[in-house]
């Protein structure tokens, strides 16, 4: 039987059979779900959140290993006016850079809540750790990846030199005026991501965002993002004028899904930020199958940044207090022992785990191969089959 095809100028332009890209989250998209999913007919995308360039070298090399097909990388790219450090330092080292007044008010809402101490080795810092990723973009230059994604930030600085090997670059917004930055930057993509998707994310919905993006940087491709996890999202999005589908939520019940672990990011395995233990992974997809579209809650206690999460209780103790975050990535660093010692202490009800509003429908894990069919097939029965016969259109 003759295989169904799905394709916009999206799947010409990065070599893939169907429009449907892989959002590159941090500590759950590593090679084995990248793999899948590029050989499943989609773009697969590395989530290089929280690595180092050792670390990304690995990942990229271990991907090309498991699948000849196209891939990428997401790297986060905030604007952060700090100094650049490097050397080995302890936690204790780092929070020279934070306000006491914020220490002193995590040790007692640590006390308050009841969270163990935890004590992280010290850490092999980067000289672009707390002031952007060079090291990284060198990385992914180096190994010549086929599309490079920034997940937040403008990649401006990175473009000529992607392009002038072939790259693709591709710059998440979340509002019109900095689809134009991106856009008029060189991006070769624009993901339009509205305020319901999981992690980071803007402030206006994907159903009015993605057409005013699309008429802002046309004829610029835009792919659609926030609230798209079958068939009936990736019509929708194709009706609003984007060419594709970028999909993070649904990919996290991937059977793929967060077992590629960053090992020996600081000095002992099992402080890691991403090194999750299984009970961890389970408990992240129970709670998404048993959430409602009402259980997640937007956030920047976690990054400094808007980010949307599972609710928990953590997140209700710290926004109870009306404080103000401190910026990205200095709010991480504030918190990063108190998350630490949640986990520590599997205090479920306090960990953070993102996910978008789209959880309210997610009901089975899966493998990331059938997320992708089951996608393309409703949305090609909609369009050969359903619409042709509920929508009529005369004259």
């Amino acid at each position: 039987m003759a295989k169904k095809a799905l394709r916009t100028k999206l799947c010409d332009m990065l070599d893939i059979e169907y429009p449907i890209i892989l959002a590159g989250m941090g500590g759950v998209c590593g090679p084995t779900l990248v793999a899948v999913v590029s050989n499943a007919g989609g773009l697969g995308v590395l989530g290089a959140a929280g690595l180092n360039a050792v670390q990304l070298r690995d990942w990229i090399q271990k991907t090309r290993a498991l699948t000849n097909k196209p891939f990428g990388v997401d790297l986060l790219l905030p604007k952060i006016d700090l100094p650049p450090i490097s050397g080995k330092f302890s936690i204790s080292d780092l929070k020279a850079f934070l306000p006491a007044e914020e220490l002193a008010f995590v040790d007692k809402l640590k006390g308050e809540i009841g969270i163990p101490d935890v004590e992280i080795p010290p850490l092999e810092v980067e000289s672009d750790f707390l002031s952007g990723g060079k090291s990284l973009i060198d990385v992914i230059l180096e190994e010549r990846v086929p599309v490079f994604a920034s997940g937040l930030g403008n990649p401006e600085s990175i473009i000529p030199r992607a392009h002038a090997q072939g790259m693709k670059v591709v710059g998440l917004v979340g509002n019109v005026r900095n689809a134009r930055r991106v856009a008029n930057a060189g991006a070769d993509i624009i993901v339009a991501q509205g305020h319901e998707a999981g992690g980071h994310t803007g402030r206006i919905g994907t159903l009015a965002l993605v057409p005013q993006v699309v008429d802002a940087v046309h004829p610029l491709p835009v792919v659609a993002a926030g609230g798209v996890a079958d068939g009936r999202g990736l019509v929708a999005s194709l009706a609003m004028g984007a060419c594709g589908v970028w999909v993070g939520t649904a990919f996290l019940l991937a059977h793929e899904a967060c077992i590629d672990s960053p090992k020996d990011w600081v000095t002992n395995v099992g402080v890691d930020p991403y090194d999750l233990e299984q009970w961890e992974i389970d408990h992240w997809k129970d709670r998404i199958i048993e959430a409602t579209e009402e259980d997640t809650r937007v956030t920047r206690i976690y990054t400094g940044k808007t980010a949307r999460f599972i609710n928990n209780r953590f997140i209700e103790a710290w926004e109870s207090t009306g404080r103000k975050p401190l910026p990205m990535p200095l709010q991480t660093l504030l918190i990063c022992e108190a998350e630490l010692g949640l986990r520590k202490g599997r205090m479920t009800d306090y960990i953070s785990e993102f996910g978008g509003q789209i959880v309210g429908m997610l009901k089975e894990r899966k493998s990331a191969k059938r997320i992708i069919d089951e996608m393309v097939q409703e949305a090609i029965r909609i369009l050969k089959e359903r619409l042709p016969s509920e929508v009529i259109v005369e004259g």
